[in-house]
């Protein structure tokens, strides 16, 4: 059962992943039909995004009021639904639509799994679940742009949406099938807006919850700047072809499902704070050989991709433990406090991805440096988290 409920949730996870990264090597063939530039086509992403991390704000309130599996199932229709819409999209204006409910609906799973786990666990075994569903959700992203490229070359950009209005409709019908009820009626929260503004206030004044959130925003932030750049990296830096993004997206993703099987194992023997050191100093490995090789040769595989596996497998054991301290500031409020974290994650991941990325096009070194920057801003906010004056029940 345990096993299962893993797998459904992960599953759940990579609804999102599959939009974001399924239809990266078709940007360019999608400029090119609607006769658009290269910065009009990323906001097909960063809309996503935007979206993606607005309704994120929401779907874990509505689960702690109406239930997890019926927000679930109505969110997956939809995105089912905005799938089919992009296959038959006629202009650029009615896709960039479809992306937008793309990203309103595809976040339940990820947010209100993740409140699912602390229903059902606590303590070590519940960060071992995390990241043994983070150990499965990872391979998402490392199939989705390469299984992408061989849809793109052979059937055409549409059919990666195709591929994804299936996907939403097989995850419905296990959802609805598979998934129980984690949170019991009595359990419920009534929903009185002006109540859950004062709950969505009383989190967001927690200095300790808002630094946690964007301790793990901005080291996120590296995986989001390569995502982001993923089309220009590969085909423009390293001139590969279309069906070649296995090249970025194995190391980056292998890194984090390495990381995440052992953080899994780790989990019951070293405590949470000696996890986010030991994930801290290994992003600051990745990311310094990340600068050092492109400061000293012209980037090429496999080296200069070496580095994000490093880099992701530190993110893959801190991530789980940095979210299990900010959501034990509130265990009243899994399900909001689940939406709040991603929310914040997701903007991060927008604009690092939207705004910062086409800003770093072209250079390798950039996109290293950016990814070094944001650990240290990640650093610092999680060890301004530590200071005595937001001291909790929790330990850091």
């Amino acid at each position: 059962m345990q096993r299962r409920l893993t797998v459904i949730l992960a599953f759940l996870g990579m609804v999102g992943a599959l939009a974001i990264d399924t239809y990266l090597p078709s940007i360019p063939a999608i400029g090119r039909e609607f006769q658009v530039g290269p910065l009009a086509v990323q906001q097909t992403l960063s809309v996503f995004l935007f979206c993606f991390a607005f309704m994120m704000l929401f779907y874990g309130t509505l689960s702690d009021s109406f239930g997890r599996r019926p927000v679930i199932l109505v969110a997956l229709a939809f995105y089912t639904l905005a799938s089919l819409g992009a296959v038959f999209a006629p202009t650029f204006g009615f896709l960039l639509a479809c992306r937008a409910l793309q990203g309103l609906s595809a976040g339940a799973g990820s947010v209100i799994g993740a409140a699912i786990v602390q229903d059902r666990f606590d303590g070590a075994h519940a960060q071992k679940i995390m990241s043994h569903i983070m150990m499965v959700f990872g391979l998402a992203p490392a199939v989705a742009p390469v299984l992408g490229g061989y849809l793109h070359v052979h059937f055409g950009w549409r059919s990666t949406f195709v591929f994804l209005a299936l996907f939403g409709a097989l995850m419905l019908l296990t959802v609805w099938r598979a998934l129980p009820e984690s949170l019991a009626r009595e359990d419920r929260h009534a929903f009185h807006p002006a109540q859950i503004g004062a709950n969505y206030l009383k989190v967001l004044r927690n200095p300790r919850f808002v630094l946690l959130s964007l301790a793990l925003g901005m080291a996120f932030g590296g995986l989001s700047l390569y995502i982001g750049s993923a089309a220009n990296f590969v085909m423009e830096i390293l001139h590969l072809p279309e069906t070649a993004f296995a090249w970025m997206f194995i190391p980056l993703i292998g890194g984090m499902v390495v990381g995440s099987a052992w953080g899994g194992k780790a989990a019951a023997r070293i405590a949470p704070k000696r996890m986010k050191w030991i994930g801290f100093a290994v992003m600051a490995a990745g990311a310094l050989l990340g600068v050092g090789y492109n400061l000293l040769w012209v980037a090429q595989v496999p080296w200069a991709v070496l580095p994000l596996a490093v880099y992701t497998f530190g993110l893959a054991v801190a991530m789980p433990a940095i979210q299990l301290s900010a959501f034990a500031l509130f265990p009243d409020n899994r399900g909001l406090a689940s939406s709040l974290l991603a929310f914040i994650q997701m903007i991060s991941f927008a604009i690092v991805s939207g705004l910062v990325a086409p800003l770093l096009f072209g250079s390798a070194l950039k996109l290293a440096c950016g990814m070094l920057g944001g650990l240290v801003l990640s650093f610092v906010c999680w060890r301004l988290s530590a200071l005595k004056r937001f001291e909790a029940s929790t330990s850091l």
